[in-house]
């Protein structure tokens, strides 16, 4: 394990000098292809820097910040575009936002910036604890897993899969607020309150990536597909094309944790999904034209019943085929074990006053 710090240590001092490099360097080079090239470099390392990590609690958030995040936003940069460009010009500021899964609120100059009230925060921090112990009992219950339904164990994976992601990206932004005292942009907004898969999708999972997707993919399909079959058909094209990227990253990051040849179960998830929330944006446009409309308590449970559904036909069998369940519990245990061996070697090593 110590073995493995060192190498994120490395991986992260790399990451950071080559930011300074964009920072100070192709940040200074003409917008467009000049630009892009003097990144390519840099893409590339980014690309092969996670081989370095073998855990899955180390190595598969750095895959996500650095192959996807990381690179999206720098291909962004070389065209002027993106976070980069709207960040303060402060190299601290340049490389948070640059490595990861941030982005800081834009304030109009006209609008003021107001506090969270004291009870907003109070219950955010509460449901953070919620989150913490609901995850806690989770890998506490795998160790019963032998004894469960195998359903029961995909809705708790499911539900591990959320909380473990969620909890990542926020553990990554707190530095970033306490330093720099910015306000950041959620990163999350309860997803298991969804009322569709537009709802899941647009406005409550993993909202970095989807911030990321629309410029680099989304907008531009849509602009070009315009030109040729119109605005009314060009959303759709989009959105498939969305979630066609969207399935080709998410199956290059598996090959990262999983060391093993994509299956493109994983990308078949996301097309599908794809497919599917086309077909339910114009069921609920004909709907709405009619006056009906499914009532959330209805709504809710079956989007999330279909997300269980087919995580469990194509999102999860890549991660049980290969093992990645029972090394990240296993990751777990050496963690609880290296933090009981540091209380007992403070106490064992605790001055004792005499009196």
């Amino acid at each position: 394990m110590d073995g493995e710090i060192e190498r994120f240590i490395k991986v992260w001092i790399t990451t950071i000098s080559c930011l300074c490099y964009c920072y100070y360097i192709s940040s200074q080079i003409p917008k467009g292809f000049p630009r892009l090239l003097s990144l390519l470099p840099i893409i590339y390392l980014f690309l092969i820097l996670p081989f370095n990590l073998s855990s899955f609690h180390l190595g598969a958030p750095t895959t996500f910040f650095l192959v996807w995040l990381a690179n999206f936003k720098l291909l962004l940069f070389a065209f002027n575009q993106g976070p980069l460009i709207l960040s303060h010009p402060n190299i601290l500021q340049f490389i948070s936002v640059a490595s990861l899964p941030i982005n800081f609120k834009q304030h109009p100059s006209n609008e003021k910036t107001t506090t969270t009230p004291i009870i907003g925060k109070v219950q955010t921090w509460l449901l953070l604890i919620a989150k913490v112990l609901i995850l806690a009992m989770i890998i506490c219950a795998y160790d019963y897993r032998d004894n469960l339904h195998p359903n029961i164990i995909i809705v708790l994976m499911c539900c591990h899969v959320y909380l473990g992601i969620e909890l990542v990206l926020l553990l990554s932004a707190i530095p970033v607020r306490i330093i720099l005292r910015a306000e950041i942009e959620p990163q999350f907004n309860e997803p298991y309150l969804s009322t569709s898969l537009q709802d899941f999708w647009g406005r409550r999972w993993n909202l970095m990536a989807t911030r990321i997707l629309r410029p680099t993919v989304y907008d531009p399909v849509r602009r070009i597909s315009t030109q040729f079959v119109g605005p009314s058909n060009a959303t759709p094209v989009a959105m498939l094309a969305t979630f066609f990227v969207s399935g080709i990253v998410h199956e290059v990051i598996y090959y990262y944790f999983t060391r093993a040849p994509p299956t493109w179960e994983v990308t078949w998830f996301f097309i599908f999904h794809g497919v599917c929330l086309v077909v339910e944006v114009k069921v609920k446009k004909a709907m709405l034209r009619r006056g009906w409309q499914l009532h959330r308590a209805v709504s809710g449970p079956l989007a999330l019943a279909f997300m269980i559904i087919t995580a469990k036909w194509l999102m999860l069998p890549q991660v049980l085929r290969n093992g990645v369940d029972k090394k990240a519990i296993g990751e777990y245990t050496i963690l609880v074990n290296f933090l009981k061996l540091m209380l007992l070697s403070c106490v064992r090593w605790q001055p004792i006053i005499k009196i």
